[in-house]
């Protein structure tokens, strides 16, 4: 429920009430039902007034795996999603330029899709929704968390909405507000970063042919060009594209006219789809690596950008976020079993050694693909063909690929 003020206490304080916070919350709330936790979630930007049926040829995406498919599903939050959620059915992996392509398909896998595509303005009204009717969960917003103080048992803090301020007190704090979160500055917690020196130009495209759920990761001289299927619009058949690209590379592009950028893409991406027939907004961001020295502390938890953002190569970010946020439900409801405080230090170091494994791998292997397919040296673009025709030829490596592309693998 939205609230107009703040309690002085909570179990659960979140910083952001995006995709990650949002679904946090619902999520502990609902497994902890009969535990009563008290739950507050602190957004700073008001609900969008947008028409929620409002459709947009523009509209930004997210994929999710197979297993973040399994894990909403458990919330209820995918009963609500999935008639709004695009199947992939298909993935094709290719080399610019370069004989080998690999392909996975959910019939090999015996599944109904590797994975899904879906809009970030359903996600969001769906969990905005839920945030607003839960009598569970309290929801303040616009406001901002401006100071975090650890106290014997849990945390101190000062929560701003316009000119009024609010002390409140919280036995876990957790930090879902983004790469840039102004919470880890003030408390000292540090970022390693790794600078990719490429951009993502990110925007929606109409292909002349349907994609029929096929999804592309296209490597390239500059970097990777992941083309994913979207839901049709008014008939045309939408794809989103994040197109990797040389920072120097970026600013010439995003000056072209439509015509010069459209063949630019299109003799990048081929013609698997047949001609580009529109091309819709472009958003550009800088992508590198960037991992949290500390992702714990006592009553203090890291989730989703704040403690990795990856590099949108294979589209892991999100779904490692998910897993991340399943193990630490999973750990507070332990704990609580145990009669713990869900802010205790054991409840936290027992998540994080439970997801360290899988934070590592696919922290690793989106790293390790980024350098793989960003380089033209003799011995990489071996490596490369190598391991295209390896998943095409021994079934057992590409059912492993396959089960970690879909979010089923990793750590296990």
């Amino acid at each position: 429920m939205i609230v107009k003020s703040p309690e002085n206490s909570y179990d659960i304080v979140i910083a952001g009430g995006g995709m990650v916070g949002a679904t946090f919350a619902i999520t502990v709330s609902k497994a902890l039902k009969k535990a009563g936790l008290k739950i507050l979630v602190v957004e700073a930007f008001e609900p969008s007034t947008v028409d929620p049926n409002a459709a947009s040829f523009d509209s930004r995406s997210t994929a999710l795996s197979f297993g973040s498919k399994e894990i909403l599903n458990d919330s209820s939050i995918w009963v609500e999603l999935s008639n709004k959620a695009e199947p992939i059915r298909e993935i094709v992996i290719s080399d610019k330029g370069r004989f080998g392509t690999a392909r996975i398909t959910c019939k090999e896998q015996n599944l109904e899709a590797l994975g899904y595509v879906v809009e970030n303005k359903d996600l969001g009204l769906i969990l905005n929704n839920r945030l607003t009717r839960s009598e569970s969960i309290h929801y303040f917003t616009p406001a901002t968390i401006r100071d975090a103080a650890p106290r014997k048992s849990g945390m101190n803090l000062k929560i701003s909405n316009g000119s009024d301020s609010h002390l409140v007190r919280s036995n876990l704090l957790v930090l879902a507000d983004g790469g840039k979160s102004p919470i880890c500055d003030q408390l000292g917690i540090v970022r390693v970063r790794q600078n990719y020196n490429q951009h993502a130009i990110v925007c929606n495209v109409a292909f002349e042919k349907a994609h029929r759920g096929m999804a592309f990761e296209r490597f390239t001289e500059t970097g990777p060009l992941a083309v994913l299927p979207l839901r049709n619009f008014k008939n045309e058949n939408r794809c989103s594209v994040v197109w990797s690209v040389n920072e120097q590379e970026s600013d010439k592009f995003l000056k072209l006219n439509q015509e010069a950028l459209l063949r630019e893409l299109q003799g990048q991406f081929g013609q698997r789809l047949g001609r580009i027939k529109k091309l819709g907004e472009l958003h550009c961001f800088p992508l590198g690596l960037s991992i949290a020295k500390e992702q714990i502390r006592p009553s203090i938890v890291l989730l989703g950008n704040v403690a990795h953002t990856l590099h949108p190569v294979a589209g892991q970010g999100m779904n490692l976020a998910l897993r991340d946020m399943e193990a630490l439900v999973k750990s507070i409801e332990k704990g609580i079993k145990e009669g713990s405080n869900c802010g205790e230090m054991r409840v936290l170091q027992r998540y994080l050694e439970n997801q360290s494994v899988d934070q590592h791998q696919v922290i690793t292997f989106t790293d390790n693909l980024v350098k793989l397919f960003s380089s033209n040296s003799m011995s990489k673009v071996m490596t490369r063909k190598l391991g295209l025709l390896s998943l095409e030829l021994f079934p057992g490596l590409k059912k492993s690929f396959a089960k970690q592309a879909m979010g089923i693998g990793w750590g296990g």
